[in-house]
């Protein structure tokens, strides 16, 4: 784990030395006795449940230090009701996950987030959970509308010309959101992502996991 603010291994650092698995642990004893990281030193994240699909509104769990505090640098953003139903997937990860990304977005002081908890990712209308975090993963890695655009060894910004993905659509909101479900805008206050991992070399993927039952979250 990172020590004294650093930042965490980059993707190529951690092959490179074998150590490809991350372990969070919600039991704060853990790291002490066990080198297990605990969650909430180093992880920012909403409400989960029906709180966290709730429009307009990003609350954190009462476990996780304000979205908008730096002294963690990993953020999970939850997207997924109290009681799921597959049926209503389709239109939940549309239109309205990338408005609630905007909105965690906002609340988290312009931090995108690391990880984006979803249930029956497959499901959608339109580009769905995929779409969103090609969005994102362009805005982190090259500043970008979608990772689509970036050029390997470009400067930051210089987009390729992409058409939009069929099926996207594009709200107008205020701006240095994350608007519908195609664009993603800059205001005077700039985009913040944390260099902690890699993705294509540079940061971390944002990874998609469904929803499960358990006491310590792994990830890789």
């Amino acid at each position: 784990m990172p020590k004294k603010g650093e930042d965490w291994p980059t993707v190529t650092e951690m092959v490179q030395k074998n150590y490809r698995l991350l372990v969070f642990s919600s039991v704060a004893s853990k790291e002490a006795e066990e080198g297990i990281a605990y969650q909430w030193r180093y992880i920012l994240e909403n409400e989960s449940g029906d709180p966290g699909v709730k429009a307009g509104s990003c609350p954190h769990r009462k476990e996780s230090q304000p979205l908008n505090s730096r002294k963690a640098s990993l953020f999970l953003q939850n997207y997924f009701p109290t009681y799921p139903v597959e049926e209503d997937a389709c239109k939940e990860h549309s239109t309205p996950l990338a408005e609630m990304v905007g909105t965690c977005y906002k609340a988290a002081g312009n931090l995108l987030p690391n990880f984006l908890a979803v249930n029956f990712y497959m499901r959608s209308d339109g580009g769905g959970v995929f779409d969103v975090l090609d969005k994102m993963n362009g805005q982190t890695l090259c500043g970008c509308s979608t990772v689509l655009a970036c050029q390997s060894g470009a400067p930051f910004g210089s987009c390729k010309n992409i058409a939009v993905p069929r099926g996207s659509q594009t709200n107008n909101n205020s701006a240095g959101s994350f608007s519908g479900s195609v664009q993603f805008s800059r205001s005077a206050s700039a985009v913040h992502s944390p260099n902690c991992m890699v993705f294509y070399s540079f940061y971390l993927p944002l990874v998609v996991f469904s929803l499960m039952s358990v006491i310590d979250k792994i990830w890789v």
